[in-house]
């Protein structure tokens, strides 16, 4: 099946997602974010993803409440930690619903395995979903251990959302996730940017006559990775995001890359699955 702006991917719970989107870390908490929000969306962006610690759910709701159709959207947020509990995740919750002016997502994340709570309020988050509040919920940051003790207490999240582009590819947790039917979902396509000047990346581009960005951001999806690549430069960035639909990596290329970036892996953001049982909770 070719890949397009609007192609999705059905989860283990029967909902739909988009397979592209945009990312809101480190967008400010200002006009300009929700200008951002808006102009994403009049482009065609299908998918919004946020969360509780980013500080700019208020910005999608100002978007909501200047006439972007809310039910057109496919919207991500996150809690942060479990350490409150299933009171702390109510509150935090119902928060998020507040600040985003809405009275459901799409999708709700546990942001990392990180609380000492993380059974307890992957419990009450099903209720919420019981009560259609939310659709679908999966985990971020969650690593193939993390993931193995969910599954012992009767949980497999739709969707887990980790760091992935070809100098960090977590190829334990994908191979993990496809053999449990959890989607793949990759934040950092473009690694912070921190490899958009290599070499073999830019002739890699001008073999396809595309930008790096568009490289990497194509090498996600082509991997059958969910993929949402941030941006805070403006409707510019926005549409070179997203014109990645008009070409193909080839098979070698595709290896090639991957081989490139194994060869000097990094981590351009922070490691939760390194977080101890400690952390994660009694099963």
């Amino acid at each position: 099946m070719s890949l397009t702006l609007k192609s999705r991917i059905t989860l283990n719970d029967g909902h739909s997602m988009p397979i592209f989107g945009l990312g809101l870390y480190q967008a400010e908490s200002s006009s300009k974010t929700i200008q951002i929000i808006t102009d994403a969306i009049k482009l065609g962006y299908p998918m919004i993803d946020t969360a509780e610690i980013y500080k700019n759910e208020s910005q999608f709701g100002e978007a909501v409440k200047k006439g972007i159709k809310r039910e057109e959207i496919f919207l991500t947020t996150k809690l942060f930690t479990t350490e409150g509990g299933c009171e702390g995740c109510q509150k935090s919750f119902k928060n998020s619903l507040e600040q985003l002016a809405t009275d459901y997502v799409d999708l709700y994340l546990l942001h990392a395995p990180q609380g000492g709570h993380v059974i307890e309020v992957y419990k009450e988050i099903v209720k919420l979903q019981k009560e259609g509040k939310i659709r679908s919920i999966g985990v971020s940051n969650f690593g193939v251990e993390h993931l193995e003790w969910l599954k012992q207490a009767g949980f497999v999240p739709a969707v887990n959302q980790i760091e992935l582009h070809p100098w960090w590819q977590n190829e334990d947790i994908v191979n993990y996730c496809r053999t449990n039917n959890i989607a793949i979902e990759g934040y950092s396509p473009l690694g912070k940017s921190r490899f958009l000047d290599d070499p073999y990346l830019i002739k890699v581009s001008q073999k396809y006559n595309k930008t790096p960005a568009q490289i990497l951001i194509r090498w996600s999806l082509q991997n059958g990775f969910i993929t949402i690549p941030k941006t805070t430069s403006g409707i510019e960035r926005l549409k070179e995001n997203m014109d990645v639909f008009d070409f193909k990596l080839s098979d070698e290329d595709m290896k090639d890359i991957a081989d490139y970036g194994k060869k000097n892996p990094q981590n351009t953001g922070w490691e939760p699955t390194k977080n101890g049982k400690d952390k994660f909770g009694p099963i």
